[in-house]
């Protein structure tokens, strides 16, 4: 499977950047989600991989093939991609079977392939399977209904599930009807004598046109196949819709209309039809977000399975973070067109690049607690919060905030450099919506009134990221609290402890509950607390808080 390189892609319209400078590497069969809000950009980066949206400028490529190139003026079209897509719509024929649905795609194709003689693959094929008559018999036993009549709709799915073959080779398979044959084994290697009999026929015709038979009977010419322009045959269309029946499990409803279908079914049918073309790619735009809460979690299920048996490289837009941490091998989190962290999932959960990666992922959401301190000799920081607590965070590794401060301030003299340079190249236009250190929320029982007024920052200004699952409410609390609310769900309870007029939430496992008005003792356990400078919005380090 290709792996996909975004080089400096830009979408813009006008002075509005859909997508600014992205770079990206997607490796072969990854499973990338592109998280974040609504109109951040994650459509946008799909839409322009796919060739579905022409990008302002950069480069992009797909395996080792550039499909985009804005200075060397290449744009390949998205149907010669070779890249499949799936939207939030099914959009399923509604006058079509689920058969027709699936296959509608493949009945257009036309393009040069290989030449193969699939009457001496099928008798080839059917001469393997006779070599086992009793398990054919076994599975047409397995078809008589009550009365003792053989339902042939549902020996024909069982034939081509259990062979994996095609509809007209199980008809030809069920023709032979083993399971009257006096003597099974006789008349079994009398069909195979025939069938191979074929093969060899069909083996010396070929060699009389200068030609010879692969052992996949591919039409070859020397060491090389035969090629030629040409359009999929029925067989190799329904072996295409059969196998990806198989992967999505819906063979039995081949003949039904969408409407007959559940969502969920037709979420399956969607996906098949999406598969039967063998896409090297596959483009998912929001597709599970038109089902009911328990769907959308067996079809993640679904999904990653699905991502494991094609070993298809998946590209998966949601704006659902639960999804995208429990599908992707990889989030993309994009905010106002920029690319704000790229990492496995349990990365950007524990180690998140800024305030904005910490606040949109998980669920409940990080507690923010704004803080003022200094740098002890020992290395920890010596902090006040809640307004008067003291405290003290421990760093896990050895951090010196001066020299991280300078190197900050290196970066982003290096970043305003680019943009005054990039600021006098010919055709530049300003980024109409700027790019701003993002607006955490601090939670309160009364909350302060944003006026939007300038606070002047300093070094000493910071922020400390508390996971929920780090808030431990225990007799030994070195810090005073309340229970505001108390959200028990069975195997846990979500809570919020007033601390004066701040609010920490936690979750609690186990069935434990928990009085409104109840006073506690509050603590933070772990070494995973996450600080954060309150100037410019990027994480310093991972440490512990130990309360005084």
């Amino acid at each position: 499977m290709p792996k996909i390189t975004l080089e400096n892609v830009t979408k813009r319209w006008d002075k509005f950047y859909a997508v600014e400078d992205l770079n990206l590497v997607i490796e072969d069969n990854a499973f990338v989600t592109l998280l974040g809000p609504s109109g951040c950009g994650k459509t946008t980066t799909l839409r322009m991989i796919a060739g579905l949206e022409t990008p302002t400028s950069g480069k992009i490529t797909i395996g080792d093939r550039v499909v985009y190139d804005s200075a060397e003026g290449i744009n390949i079209p998205a149907n010669k991609r070779k890249v499949g897509f799936l939207f939030q719509n099914y959009a399923l024929w509604p006058n079509m079977t689920v058969y027709e649905n699936i296959s509608f795609g493949l009945t257009n194709v036309k393009e040069e392939m290989d030449e193969i003689d699939f009457e001496a693959r099928t008798n080839n094929r059917l001469s393997e399977i006779l070599q086992k008559p009793e398990e054919v018999v076994k599975v047409v036993e397995e078809c008589y209904d009550k009365k003792g009549k053989l339902d042939e709709k549902k020996l024909n799915i069982k034939l081509i599930d259990r062979f994996e073959i095609s509809t007209f080779t199980a008809k030809k398979l069920a023709d032979y009807n083993l399971q009257k044959a006096d003597n099974l084994k006789s008349a079994a290697e009398k069909y195979v004598a025939e069938l191979r009999k074929a093969v060899e026929e069909a083996r010396k015709k070929a060699e009389l046109s200068g030609n010879t038979l692969s052992d996949d009977f591919t039409v070859m010419k020397g060491d090389k196949p035969v090629r030629k322009v040409r359009k999929l045959t029925k067989e190799e269309i329904d072996l295409s819709v059969r196998r990806v029946s198989r992967i999505v499990k819906i063979g039995m409803f081949m003949d039904r209309y969408p409407a007959e279908l559940s969502g969920g079914q037709q979420q399956r049918v969607a996906i098949a039809r999406t598969l039967a073309p063998e896409p090297s790619v596959l483009f998912m735009d929001e597709p599970l977000s038109n089902l009911d809460a328990k769907l959308r979690l067996e079809m993640r299920s679904e999904l990653q399975r699905l991502h494991l048996e094609t070993g298809s490289t998946f590209v998966y837009v949601t704006h659902d973070q639960m999804e995208a941490m429990t599908l992707a091998t990889k989030i993309c989190l994009i905010d106002n067109g920029v690319l704000q962290q790229y990492d496995a999932p349990l990365t950007v959960y524990n180690h998140p690049s800024n305030l904005f990666v910490a606040d949109f992922v998980g669920n409940p959401a990080i507690n923010f607690i704004e803080a003022k301190g200094i740098q002890n000799a020992e290395g920890n920081l010596v902090l006040k919060m809640f307004d008067d607590t003291n405290a003290e965070f421990v760093f896990n590794e050895k951090t010196d905030i001066k020299s991280w401060y300078a190197e900050q301030e290196e970066l982003d003299k290096h970043h305003k450099e680019l943009q005054e340079k990039k600021a006098q190249q010919k055709g530049y236009v300003e980024k109409g919506n700027k790019d701003t250190v993002f607006k955490y929320h601090v939670a309160m029982i009364n909350e302060n009134e944003d006026y939007g007024d300038e606070v002047e920052l300093t070094n000493e200004d910071y922020v400390i990221g508390i996971r929920p699952e780090m808030v431990e409410i225990t007799p030994d609390g070195k810090v005073d609290g309340e229970i505001y609310s108390s959200m028990p769900t069975g195997m846990e309870t979500t809570v919020r402890v007033a601390i004066g007029n701040y609010l920490l939430t936690g979750v609690m496992f186990g069935g434990v509950v928990y009085s409104l008005g109840q006073k506690t003792k509050v603590d933070f356990k772990g070494n995973e607390a996450i600080l954060f400078s309150r100037k410019n919005g990027r994480i310093i380090g991972l440490g512990s808080i130990k309360v005084k």
